[in-house]
């Protein structure tokens, strides 16, 4: 096949991942021509791209596609992304992430693609914008869901939300979970000692890990309240903060404000290939996003045996499941967060038992190459109709 995705930036971040392994999987797998149209990846996010590639993927980037909405540059970024569709005449174009997946999914069916297909990683509208926002990005789906063939959700909880803001029938969607290279987790626990030891934790430390881009809905300041209930407990307890972004500043400072310096531990921006390593430092992962399709952390954790704690958000209630794999609660409880945290600390063979569960859950869910044997079938099914 010659397959198009679109995407509208290519920074370090779970949907982003996703997609490169989805392209790498169809040349590696199937023998497809692939090629990556995405805008510039700036930013303190930093750039995927740099660090993850393969030489027989075709990358082009769309000079005025950006995540921030510009009227004037959009309609530039649409007549870019049209053009180059018109060029490599593909009879696939899948969608990722808002602008990308509206822009994208507009230029595919104006041009009479066969097979337009678009992939829901996180709904753009959600309860922490504006009303008039919401309703404006609620609009804008369910204008593009009539220009695509088929809708996938990473998680059924982002069907659940797009069915329930009238984008689109159920019957449209289809559930593909994200896959990853689950054998990196898998052996997560190798690393153990040395990342501990170079952070200079002690055997005795319980490390709280969270994985995610220090931004807004991210949640670290619920963590960092927690952490002064949890620390008041057992001063043994130590948090791991593995990411960056443009809220660094501000979360240092609470942190400084309620004089938990020694107890939080910064890893800065780090590539994909070593989130393991950083795993297998943890005790636990706490999950504190307040939206996200559903946090690759959660099952990278499960995979690598941890337990986790996350709060009850989209789709995370189906890999952290209370008292199984983990603990929920609910979304900016701090007091619940902070009792599973100390909950978790001082019940290590409870930790473990969770962390095992989950490994077994997870690796039956997230392998990447059956994420991609999935979505090519369904173009498949999308071409086979024409």
């Amino acid at each position: 096949m010659n397959v198009v995705h679109i995407i509208t930036r290519m920074i370090v971040g779970g949907a982003q991942e996703n997609t490169l392994l989805n392209c790498i999987d169809l040349i590696e797998q199937y023998g497809d021509q692939v090629t990556l149209i995405t805008g510039p990846s700036e930013g303190p996010e930093g750039q995927l791209l740099q660090r993850f590639n393969h030489p027989q993927l075709r990358i082009v980037e769309a000079s005025a596609l950006t995540r921030n909405i510009k009227p004037w540059q959009d309609w530039k970024a649409y007549r870019q992304i049209k053009q180059i569709l018109r060029d490599i005449e593909p009879s696939v174009v899948h969608t990722h992430s808002a602008k990308a997946g509206l822009l994208g999914r507009l230029a595919a069916w104006k041009l009479k693609i066969p097979a337009v297909i678009h992939t829901v990683h996180g709904a753009p509208f959600h309860a922490y914008q504006s009303k008039l926002a919401r309703n404006l990005f609620a609009c804008c789906e369910r204008y593009a869901a009539k220009r695509c063939h088929r809708l996938l959700c990473v998680a059924d909880a982002m069907t659940d939300l797009m069915v329930e803001g009238r984008v689109a029938p159920r019957k449209q969607f289809t559930t593909v979970y994200s896959g990853m290279e689950i054998d990196d987790y898998l052996q997560a626990g190798q690393f153990r000692e040395q990342v501990r030891a170079e952070f200079g934790f002690s055997d005795d430390d319980i490390v709280i890990g969270k994985i995610a881009r220090l931004f807004h809905l991210k949640g670290h300041q619920y963590l960092v309240e927690a952490a002064k209930l949890v620390i008041a407990q057992n001063e043994n307890i130590h948090f791991l903060l593995v990411g960056d972004g443009a809220l660094r500043e501000t979360i240092e400072s609470q942190i400084a404000a309620e004089g938990l310096q020694k107890h939080f531990h910064f890893t800065g921006l780090v590539p994909p290939t070593d989130v393991p390593k950083y795993l297998g430092a943890m005790d636990i992962l706490a999950h504190t996003s307040l939206r996200e399709g559903l946090a690759r952390a959660l099952p990278q954790a499960l995979l690598a045996g941890k337990a986790v704690i996350s709060f009850d958000i989209d789709g995370a209630r189906e890999v952290c499941l209370t008292d199984k794999t983990g603990i929920l609660t609910a979304p900016k409880d701090v007091q619940a967060l902070s009792h599973a945290i100390v909950r978790l600390a001082e019940a290590p063979e409870l930790r473990e038992q969770l962390g095992s569960a989950g490994r077994a859950k997870c690796r039956e869910m997230y392998s990447h190459q059956l994420m991609t044997d999935r979505i090519r079938a369904i173009y498949e099914e999308v071409l086979d109709k024409i």
